[in-house]
């Protein structure tokens, strides 16, 4: 196609190839114009010290800690919900995910993702610098994806508060945020991406995740573009 239309979202540089195939899928760029806030959470994912503050090298989740807090902020007054999302991995020494631990791991690199990961320790604390606020809904999972059955309790917090549309930033981009995000519209929730409010260790995972999910599993937008379809929703 020779007349593609130039997408910019900030922190993504959307591929013409990607493009090209969202155009030829469902003729327009971006899956869903107005979304009611009241009807919205932002799912905050893996923002803990382990993973800013560890060996694990994701420094960059760093780099998006202001626009969360900015996002979360925004769509509060306007009547929506904030989700932290925390990975649980271990519980009293034992894995509650052995098969990850055993086959994807040195095992030493599996005990420090296990016992760093477990609740109550430092490592498994949400980052200081997060706006965390009362009335926030927090979330555990033991899996990539917050909506596996047994094995998290978000998607029951949404259904409880009315939830329909859910907004994901947080690290890794191409793990557990595409996950979530991809389960969550499999899950009958619009799903949005928020691209600079998502990171990963190196830039192609970023792409990556964003790449895929953007074809056919929800919106990718970025702050500002995502707070713009929120008023549209409010009628502001």
């Amino acid at each position: 196609m020779s007349d593609l239309p130039t997408v910019r979202i900030r922190n993504y540089d959307v591929p013409p190839h990607v493009v090209e195939r969202i155009m030829q899928k469902r003729g327009r760029v971006h899956v869903f114009d107005a979304l009611d806030p009241r009807e919205t959470v932002f799912a905050v994912i893996d923002m803990q010290n382990t993973y800013l503050s560890g060996p694990y090298g994701a420094e960059m989740a760093n780099k998006v800690i202001g626009p969360i807090n900015h996002l979360a902020d925004e769509l509060r007054r306007m009547g929506g919900r904030v989700a932290w999302v925390q990975l649980r991995a271990g519980d009293g020494g034992d894995s509650l995910w052995p098969i990850y631990h055993e086959y994807f791991f040195t095992p030493e690199k599996a005990a420090y993702h296990r016992d760093s990961l477990t609740e109550g320790t430092e490592g498994h604390a949400l980052h200081p610098d997060l706006d965390v606020r009362e009335g926030d809904l927090r979330a555990w999972k033991s899996r990539f994806s917050a909506f596996v059955p047994g094995c998290g309790d978000l998607d029951e917090q949404l259904q409880a508060n009315g939830i329909r549309n859910i907004l994901i930033g947080g690290t890794v981009t191409n793990f557990c945020c595409e996950t979530t995000g991809r389960d969550a519209m499999m899950k009958g929730y619009r799903a949005v991406m928020v691209a600079d409010c998502n990171s990963a260790r190196y830039p192609e995972d970023h792409l990556g995740g964003l790449n895929s999910f953007f074809q056919s599993f929800g919106d990718v937008r970025d702050v500002e573009s995502t707070l713009d379809i929120l008023r549209r929703g409010a009628g502001l």
